[in-house]
């Protein structure tokens, strides 16, 4: 990646991408963020260049990469999701794009309870699934759904899933790190910190992983 780079957000106005944008244009890089509302996202900064637009729209996607090196998707929307697979339709339009402009990461963030591609939870997170959390079964059908694309129709993308333990803002907890065990219940902080350096490692690629606290 380069030292300088710029990076397409989608979801920049969300709980963790308020975070990623920020932590991002502290670090130098440039962030082209597509957003509904403009008015959400703040006074201007430098780096930070605001498209309006969702990923409902007919996008003009091409131009919309143009100059990017990385796409990070944070997108959620409960309501929309309980009755289509929003995030999967854009995902099967974005990755062509990808391909026609030369962008090749993409990081997309999903949640601790959607399965990955081929595979099934443990026990223990089915169980949480399918009680206490089963108002956001639609989110995690799409993010399972965006997954089995990539992982069967997505290898020349260097692509990589954080499927993300997330429970309130507040306080950094400390520092995540991917994991195959247990997940961790991140702050938005942190875990926007954590996205941020999951971009940047390679063996991160084409993976689907979880994440922990590091043990102190």
């Amino acid at each position: 990646m380069p030292a300088q780079r710029t990076l397409l957000v989608l979801g920049a106005t969300g709980q963790t991408g308020r975070h990623l944008t920020t932590l991002a244009l502290e670090a130098g890089d440039r962030v082209r963020a597509l957003v509904r509302d403009p008015a959400k996202v703040g006074p201007p900064r430098d780096g930070l260049e605001v498209r309006r637009g969702s990923v409902t729209d007919e996008l003009d996607l091409d131009g919309l990469l143009d100059g990017v090196d990385a796409v990070v998707s944070l997108l959620g929307d409960v309501r929309a999701q309980r009755t289509a697979l929003v995030n999967t339709a854009f995902v099967r339009r974005l990755v062509p794009a990808m391909r026609r402009t030369g962008v090749r990461r993409f990081l997309y963030q999903a949640g601790a309870l959607s399965a990955p591609p081929h595979q099934r939870l443990t026990p223990v997170l089915w169980a949480i699934r399918n009680t206490i959390a089963r108002g956001y079964d639609g989110q995690h059908r799409d993010n399972e759904a965006v997954m089995r694309y990539l992982a069967d129709e997505a290898p020349d993308i260097e692509w990589m899933v954080h499927r993300a333990g997330i429970g309130s803002d507040g306080p950094s907890k400390g520092v995540l790190e991917r994991t195959e065990g247990t997940p961790g219940i991140g702050t938005f902080g942190d875990c926007a910190a954590y996205d941020l350096r999951l971009l940047d490692d390679p063996g991160a690629v084409h993976t689907c992983s979880l994440s922990a606290y590091r043990k102190r």
